[in-house]
């Protein structure tokens, strides 16, 4: 998927199905810092392939985070080798660090924190649309990673104050 060899995604839109299976995992990285972050980079573009996963470096232990569709996210644990090439039909593409001011803002900051954010709705058929992936640094600092109507949205900004009963947080670490 995405031209990377070996990666393959469990996609999820409950946030409490996402939440379950990656707490365990999650709880570990607590208070180690973020050694590095990198982005699929589009090589003719000159610009950050947002399709692709968001790859999060904590030392020896790598998690890859992406959206695709309204409401699906997926979180992987080192199945992405940046090393190798890319194979994406028509589009040369490259893994780039350092590319994204929020990435930077975060980087070699301890892990505090991890939550699913989720958007409540009023809809019986859809009572929730999984919308993020929230971590928490010390500093204080913040990285969400949200779905960008089917592909990956990064924002450092403070959190906004959202709607009372519109969203829920789900905590992962």
């Amino acid at each position: 998927m995405f031209g990377i060899e070996g990666y393959e995604p469990q996609w999820h839109h409950s946030g409490q199905a996402l939440a379950a299976m990656h707490r365990a995992r999650f709880a570990r990285l607590r208070q180690r810092p973020l050694a590095g972050a990198w982005l699929m980079w589009d090589l003719d573009e000159d610009r950050w392939y947002a399709d692709g996963p968001v790859v999060l470096g904590f030392g020896d232990t790598n998690v890859e985070i992406t959206h695709r569709k309204f409401d699906e996210c997926a979180i992987t644990w080192g199945q992405v080798d940046m090393s190798a090439p890319l194979l994406s039909a028509g589009r040369r593409l490259d893994w780039r660090t350092d590319t994204h001011p929020a990435l930077r803002t975060v980087r070699d900051r301890r892990l505090s924190g991890v939550n699913v954010l989720e958007r409540l709705m009023p809809a019986r058929w859809r009572p929730t649309v999984l919308y993020a992936v929230e971590l928490l640094f010390e500093g204080p600092a913040r990285l969400e990673i949200f779905n960008a109507l089917d592909e990956n949205g990064l924002t450092d900004a403070d959190e906004v104050e959202l709607p009372v009963g519109r969203w829920r947080r789900i905590p992962l670490a």
